[in-house]
């Protein structure tokens, strides 16, 4: 029985066209040949329909392809046909299982639930992602694991990830420490998913070689974030106003996901998640995807899920 058609969309910002699609569209013919797809360029990317697994297989080539244009390398037929020998077997599997393989420490991050599933999916498929949902759904371990995932396949130079610093309860200025040490609390479950997917010595050289920051969102502001993998966590306490300042952030090929929980807003009441705002006038823009989770996708302790869905219940008869 064939798999379900399917079309992959590849980014190709600031890719040189002329040197990916090789003469006479030489480099696309062969892609088109080992993987079995339709493949098109049209505009700022490559889209290869077919087979859900003919087409996962040539997302991972037209990405290798991609790379090794960005880097200023030529690129040829018999290229192409390397990349492809290149692909495991049991990384495609993985994928189409809705999970992700971390080269280099060769660790499987599976999807637990068919919410995970399409939330990496989406990731794979969108420049920006927002998920929404209860704690203890995966939405910011998922995500740090996606970013790994690209720096690690050089899909990406460095990942940036970033949280809102709202104060709650005491007043940063009065907390002891310089700088770093107000802000490290706020940012330390950032820390705390990159230590699962790698060895704390390679984290703190990836942070000192600014391949990885961990900063808070105020930090991001008159930068551009390109050739980035960039995590917004705890957004429900953006404002509107950072919200905005970070979406237009973006730069050449980088990719945006945001978390939040839109139960968990810890903001002032005259101020205004940025989170809510982008829920209303940011559906239906090519490119960006919501992905809702609800109870039945949270993996901590049981009783999380009770609780969530107590809180739930008493909410609906409030």
């Amino acid at each position: 029985m064939s798999s379900i058609a399917t079309t992959v969309r590849v980014p190709i910002e600031g890719v040189d066209q002329l040197l990916l699609a090789g003469v006479n569209d030489a480099n696309l013919v062969e892609l088109a040949r080992i993987t079995g797809t339709r493949v098109a360029l049209r505009g700022e990317a490559l889209t290869l329909t077919g087979e859900s697994d003919q087409a996962m297989r040539g997302e991972a080539i037209a990405l290798g392809m991609v790379a090794t244009v960005r880097e200023g390398h030529p690129l040829t037929p018999d290229d192409v046909l390397r990349l492809s020998l290149e692909q495991r077997p049991d990384d495609l599997a993985a994928r189409a299982a809705g999970a992700l393989v971390l080269p280099g420490a060769r660790r499987v991050v599976k999807a637990k639930t068919p919410g995970q599933a399409e939330y990496l999916q989406q990731i794979l498929e969108h420049d920006i992602v927002v998920g929404i949902g209860p704690a203890g759904t995966g939405k910011t371990y998922l995500a740090v694991a996606a970013a790994v995932d690209a720096l690690m396949r050089k899909r990406v130079r460095r990942i940036v990830l970033a949280r809102p610093a709202v104060e709650a309860g005491e007043n940063l200025g009065f907390l002891p420490g310089d700088m770093q040490a107000k802000v490290d609390p706020y940012l330390r479950p950032l820390y705390d998913a990159l230590d699962d997917f790698m060895p704390y010595e390679r984290i703190q050289k990836a942070i000192e070689a600014r391949t990885i920051e961990v900063a808070p969102l105020a930090f991001m502001r008159g930068r551009t974030l390109g050739d980035a993998f960039v995590i917004l966590d705890e957004a429900q306490n953006a404002t509107h106003l950072q919200m905005k300042m970070f979406l237009t952030r973006l730069g050449v090929n980088s990719k945006i996901v945001i978390t939040g929980d839109k139960t968990q807003v810890d903001l002032p009441k005259r101020e205004e998640s940025g989170l809510m705002q982008i829920e209303r006038i940011l559906h239906g823009i090519e490119g960006i995807a919501f992905h809702y989770f609800t109870d039945a996708d949270v993996v901590r302790h049981r009783l999380v899920r009770d609780i969530i869905r107590a809180y739930n219940e008493d909410a609906a008869g409030g």
